[in-house]
């Protein structure tokens, strides 16, 4: 697997048209998608919907769907289930009794040299809930043979999910001529506010839930103000909220009782390097060890994201669940380990190199595209610190059809699904956000590092 394999077109295989889309581009030939691209573009940006920063970028839909087969659909759904079952399980088990390291299955130096592992909850009562990621977002590539490879796995408070819903709102005029008849997404709002309830404390019937933001400067700004709105609850900062005893109150609702906090800011961390708790720790800790307050995700899920525990997931769901892996990891090296570094390092060159604790593409050089002093500092980084580094195979991201300046040009693309998940239930999100590299041949397709998207239909 090497960037020197040609990605897969999704749309095109040897100048025919690939199933579904030969449909489509029947009913929407280039001239028409162009037009409804100029169409789509004016009512995002008449809606608002924009990813943060400063300053704030246009959310870009691409007017070419993404088109994937119900048949197909099924096994990505049932691998992602799958997974998500296996990693709450970890994130139970590395809070608790730590099995998966007496049994070897992975190393306890990652566990406690991990930035994101949070040691309050690991101390907590028995009265805590479980620790638990109720929305799990990982990213999906598809390889040049079309399998499809789990390239992260993303826990902590991923992102995406209303920018798909306004993809989908957005081009609702083009599936009505389409000739196509694509899952709905409307289905995911009240499996969210089910999983998002699944989260109170026991005996709570209808819980006060309250979206934790960092405000107007997160890139997922827009994001947080659309959840509040379409599920009605109040939105608040860190310093909104207060403790009294073992209660978290929302002082800008009269000191209401909060039973449900759906965390979605930056930094999920408790505690302080020295112990001593964050203004987050100050606020949750007590009624979170109390059992008086319930957080989605959990603190502490973000160990989930660190990339030297991903080489790790296919043993968690032999170990948790008995079963082999229905969606493989792409194949990755934790370089903290003597005999994966020794195996990886003269091959750098031709890898993925990648700092653990980062995310969102920050800190990684593609070897085969990184320049001579870029690889050299990259391997310098690697040998100074070689357990704060992994390294992955290389994948040749597969090609979807975008239009560009009034043509069909190729561009790399990848899937963020979403899956919703409570003891009693999980729910797949029928299709997810499609993320597409602006430039010809550019494998980051991040939408923090500029890239677009694309509604994504399942048929």
């Amino acid at each position: 697997m090497s960037f020197g394999e040609r990605g897969l077109d999704e749309a095109l295989d040897c100048e025919s048209t690939r199933g579904a889309y030969s449909t489509l581009f029947v009913q929407l030939d280039v001239a028409r998608l162009t037009t409804e691209g100029g169409r789509v573009r004016s009512e995002l940006a008449d809606r608002g919907v924009v990813f943060g920063g400063d300053p704030p970028r246009p959310f870009v839909v691409d007017p070419v769907p993404r088109l994937i087969e119900g048949a197909e659909w099924a096994g990505i759904e049932a691998g992602l289930r799958q997974r998500v079952k296996a990693l709450n399980a970890f994130l139970e088990d590395v809070y608790g009794e730590r099995r998966i390291v007496a049994e070897g299955a992975i190393p306890a130096r990652v566990i406690e040299e991990a930035e994101w592992f949070e040691p309050a909850m690991a101390g907590m009562s028995g009265e805590a809930p479980v620790p638990r990621a109720q929305v799990a977002g990982p990213d999906l590539v598809r390889a040049p043979n079309a399998e499809w490879l789990v390239l992260e796995d993303n826990l902590r408070a991923p992102s995406g999910l209303t920018f798909a819903l306004a993809a989908r709102e957005a081009m609702v005029p083009m599936i009505a001529s389409s000739g196509l008849a694509p899952r709905r997404l409307a289905p995911a709002l009240a499996a969210l506010e089910r999983i998002l309830a699944s989260a109170a404390p026991e005996g709570i019937e209808h819980p006060r839930i309250v979206l934790l933001s960092d405000g107007p400067a997160s890139s997922a700004f827009y994001e947080h103000c659309e959840l509040c709105r379409v599920l009605g609850i109040p939105l608040a900062t860190p310093e909104e909220l207060r403790r009294d005893g073992e209660r978290l109150l929302l002082e800008s609702d009269g000191d209401a009782p909060v039973d449900v906090l759906y965390r979605r800011v930056d930094d999920e961390r408790l505690t302080r390097s020295d112990g001593e708790p964050t203004q987050l720790g100050e606020l949750l800790i007590e009624p979170l060890s109390a059992g008086t307050l319930g957080v989605a995700n959990s603190p502490g899920t973000g160990i989930g994201d660190d990339k030297a525990v991903h080489p790790y997931v296919e043993r968690m769901i032999e170990l948790y669940l008995g079963e082999s892996p229905l969606l493989r990891s792409v194949p990755g090296y934790d370089l903290g380990e003597p005999d994966q570094l020794a195996e990886a390092l003269p091959r750098l060159p031709e890898l993925v190199i990648k700092p653990r604790s980062e995310f969102g593409g920050s800190g990684v050089t593609i070897g085969p595209l990184a320049s001579a002093e870029e690889l050299e500092r990259a391997i310098g980084l690697v040998r100074e610190a070689p357990n704060r580094w992994v390294a992955q195979e290389p994948v040749a991201l597969s090609v979807h059809p975008t239009v560009v300046d009034g043509k069909l040009e190729g561009r790399h693309v990848d899937l963020r699904p979403f899956v919703l998940s409570s003891a009693e239930e999980t729910f797949v999100v029928p299709g997810g956000l499609t993320r597409f590299a602006r430039d010809e041949g550019d494998m980051v397709v991040n939408s923090g590092q500029g890239g677009g998207a694309k509604d994504t239909w399942i048929l």
